[in-house]
């Protein structure tokens, strides 16, 4: 499956000077680690972010969002944001910040 290559280098060029952060092809798409741990990915179009646990179900909530159910059933912790929830850089720095705050909680892999 290829994923939004444009998506991929808006992301690269965001968390360029962030330490830790790694490159991985994963489900179909490509993840960016950091120490270890996907924090977000491309699947599509589609940004998969790891949010907090206790904040999934608020997540949900939100316009443009929706379950991450790659394999048919959904991750809890992990989102889809459609392509339309990402127009601006303000909406991605947005998601790219709330998943490291939660992955930067975990120890290195």
């Amino acid at each position: 499956m290829a994923y939004d290559e444009a998506l991929a280098q808006r992301i690269r060029d965001s968390l360029r000077e962030h330490p830790g952060i790694t490159e991985r092809r994963m489900f179909g798409g490509i993840a960016f680690m950091r120490d270890g741990h996907m924090s977000v990915g491309i699947s599509a179009d589609s940004l998969m972010v790891r949010v907090r646990p206790d904040q999934y179900e608020h997540v949900l909530g939100m316009k443009h969002v929706r379950k991450m159910d790659f394999t048919g059933r959904s991750m809890r912790g992990y989102v889809y944001v459609d392509r339309a929830g990402l127009e601006s850089e303000e909406q991605l720095r947005a998601w790219l910040d709330r998943s490291a705050a939660f992955v930067g909680t975990l120890a290195p892999k």
